[in-house]
């Protein structure tokens, strides 16, 4: 009961920072070149600072060479996942025209503007290592094959290159975490005030994350949600097969009891909401990605409570 309790407590505080977003967008404080502008401001600069500050003040380097191993539990669920999917799309009896959007949105997590605050409310800066070897495996699938399959269901003459998908993959979360990284590594201190400017810098990150989200889930509008096949297949890949699947994998491995609650965690995330861009980049089905981020979004709140508890 405790554990369903602190559960709820973190999702709450997650959730009224959506509702305040959603709430300033309903009343036309943001627009979309606000969200864009909110977008870059966490993933170019809170992020990259949050690892820098975070992993260097909390780690050692025996911890994190000791990570690096474990990226072979997200990579292989995601491949299991992959395999499943051609069968869910058969079941789920998925139109052709976004098939190839279906299986990549049943295999990706939001791990960064979701998964990254939720695991922090709930287990705080110690899970931060472990949430970020997942976001590894997930954004390199995600830029690599993902990508790939949302363009089969849109303008297949439109390629994306070599030096744009690597620029994806090494994001700059990414690079901020390598740079923690060696800077530990090496045993390398900064400066305080510089540590201090990262520290407070960092701290924009969760909060802007949410307020994101809401504007999010207000611009793709509530009332687009619907309980079709294509958008239950979705709903059951991200909330029941993925997670089930990271506990079969993880449970029986030697790893600490934190790392396979945040894997977990991780696994169960909603759609990525760099799905609906990417749609919109090959002329896929846009709209049905942006409802199934809102979709899986608002269900992952209801979700998370549930899954702390059995886990």
């Amino acid at each position: 009961m405790g554990t369903f309790i602190q559960g709820t407590e973190g999702v709450l505080v997650i959730l009224i920072m959506i509702g305040v977003g959603y709430v300033l967008a309903l009343r036309g404080w943001f627009d979309k070149r606000t969200s864009k502008l909110i977008a870059k401001l966490v993933t170019q600069i809170g992020l990259p600072a949050y690892m820098i500050s975070t992993i260097t003040s909390d780690f050692n380097g025996k911890e994190l060479i000791d990570l690096l191993p474990n990226l072979r539990f997200p990579v292989l669920s995601m491949i299991i996942l992959f395999g499943i999917s051609f069968l869910a799309v058969k079941i789920f009896a998925v139109p052709r025209n976004h098939s190839g959007l279906f299986k990549s949105m049943f295999c990706n997590s939001n791990t960064i503007f979701i998964g990254l605050p939720v695991n922090m409310a709930l287990f705080g800066s110690q899970s931060l290592p472990y949430v970020l070897v997942y976001y590894m495996a997930n954004t390199t699938f995600f830029w690599t094959l993902g990508v790939y399959l949302i363009q089969t269901d849109g303008d297949t003459h439109t390629k994306i290159s070599l030096k744009s998908m690597l620029e994806k993959i090494f994001s700059a979360p990414l690079l901020g975490f390598i740079v923690g990284v060696i800077l530990v590594l090496l045993h390398i201190k900064l400066p305080t005030f510089l540590m201090s400017d990262f520290n407070y810098i960092g701290d924009l990150t969760i909060p802007l994350s949410m307020l994101f989200i809401g504007i999010a889930i207000h611009q793709a509008g509530l009332g687009k949600i619907r309980l079709n096949r294509d958008n239950l297949g979705i709903l059951i890949g991200r909330f029941i097969a993925a997670p089930a699947l990271m506990t079969l994998l993880v449970l029986p491995a030697p790893m600490p009891a934190l790392m396979k609650e945040v894997f977990i965690l991780q696994s169960a995330m909603p759609v990525m909401t760099n799905t609906p861009v990417v749609s919109e980049l090959y002329h896929a089905d846009s709209d049905y990605a942006a409802v199934m981020v809102t979709e899986t979004t608002l269900f992952s709140l209801i979700e998370i409570p549930i899954l702390m508890t059995i886990i």
